[in-house]
């Protein structure tokens, strides 16, 4: 499969490389990470376990501009994921192609696009830590709008075409803020669908879930000497249904977060209490759900602590040691070690270093 590959790429860089030569600009694009990642949970919602691999996104395309100021961008490229210890044979590739459109703010994002052209990352509960890594891309269309005062964005991420052996599978997701000097509004909604198979026999069922998250909050960094200082308070609340076992569940709570960091420091803590979200994640896991599954408790606090080892243009690296305290459940704990390398002639200003979804904006330099 990988000498298949291989030879793919080869040919879109032929492809590419006569409007390369007929004036248009060339654009190149490597992205490298190793992520080490330890799990000594001690709850029912997610085993303890160890994570540790290689991510590797070579991306090759062409930039141009047209008669009224709108940017075009095509990228080709494969990410390719190789958990260490293991048999070459069971890395994962997984393609890499998209077209990007830009002109007065606005974004659009078409093909297997990164997760990194969010303009701000998803929280935990729409994205967990291990799919972060294992799962790098959105399936379909990413659409935006941003300015100085805020941005909104949608996608559309279709990751199970229907088949034999895969489950149609889907999600709808609006994200969006507003902020006025210290003062910010704004959240997250999503429509998530899990149907079945092509011809399956038995009928697996469908399940649908509607989450939205509203926040208000504020970013104090441009007025303290921290480089980074603020909090959220928010709501959240899930409509969940198992059709197949004709089962519905509302559930509600409060969240907050806080974030701050000084230097080579930080610390982000997010908590969540009222009722249990993702119901039915013992039934389906992932195949439904790609938020973290503690939030099936109905006290969830997750705390954060951050060391930035290294910090420059194309390389980050930290170390996060991250406490979890479930209802019922005491503490559990959780060691990070993650180095990012980005390398390419393309401005990504928008792209995260990876040190988690609670990522206010930075202060201005």
């Amino acid at each position: 499969m990988l000498n298949i590959t291989m030879k793919r790429i080869l040919l879109l860089i032929f492809i590419l490389l006569p409007l390369w030569l007929s004036g248009q600009r060339f654009i190149y694009d490597i992205d490298f990470t190793t992520y080490f990642d330890n799990r000594e949970y001690h709850n029912p919602y997610t085993p303890s376990q160890t994570i540790f691999g290689m991510r590797l996104t070579p991306v090759v395309g062409v930039e141009l501009y047209d008669s009224l100021g709108g940017r075009h961008l095509f990228r080709a490229g494969v990410t390719y994921i190789q958990p260490f210890g293991a048999p070459m044979h069971m890395g994962n590739i997984l393609p890499t192609v998209y077209y990007q459109f830009q002109q007065s703010g606005f974004t659009l994002n078409f093909g297997t696009v990164p997760y990194y052209e969010l303009y701000q990352a998803l929280p935990n509960f729409l994205m967990s830590d291990s799919l972060r890594f294992a799962y790098p891309n959105i399936q379909g269309a990413l659409l935006g709008y941003r300015s100085e005062q805020g941005y909104v964005q949608f996608f559309c991420d279709w990751r199970g075409l229907q088949s034999k052996t895969i489950r149609e599978a889907f999600r709808l997701v609006i994200l969006g803020q507003y902020q006025y000097q210290w003062f910010q509004v704004g959240g997250y909604g999503q429509i998530n669908h899990l149907a079945n198979k092509a011809l399956s026999e038995p009928n697996l069922g469908v399940c649908d879930d509607i989450v939205i998250s509203p926040y208000l909050g504020g970013n104090f960094s441009d007025y303290t000497p921290l480089d980074t200082l603020a909090f959220r308070i928010g709501y959240m609340g899930g409509y969940y249904t198992d059709r197949k076992a004709g089962e519905m569940q509302l559930s509600s709570g409060v969240t907050i977060d806080f974030s701050l960091r000084w230097r080579f420091l930080g610390l982000k803590n997010s908590f969540y209490y009222g009722q249990g979200q993702m119901p039915y994640y013992a039934r389906y896991g992932q195949e439904l759900y790609q938020g973290s599954p503690f939030y099936q408790a109905k006290l969830y606090n997750r705390t954060d602590l951050m060391l930035y080892l290294l910090r420059r243009e194309i390389v980050h690296c930290y170390f996060a040691w991250n406490l979890h305290v479930v209802d019922g459940y005491g503490l559990s704990n959780q060691q990070q070690l993650v180095l990012r390398f980005n390398f390419g002639n393309v401005n990504k200003r928008n792209k995260k270093s990876g040190d988690g979804a609670f990522d206010f904006r930075k202060k201005k330099a």
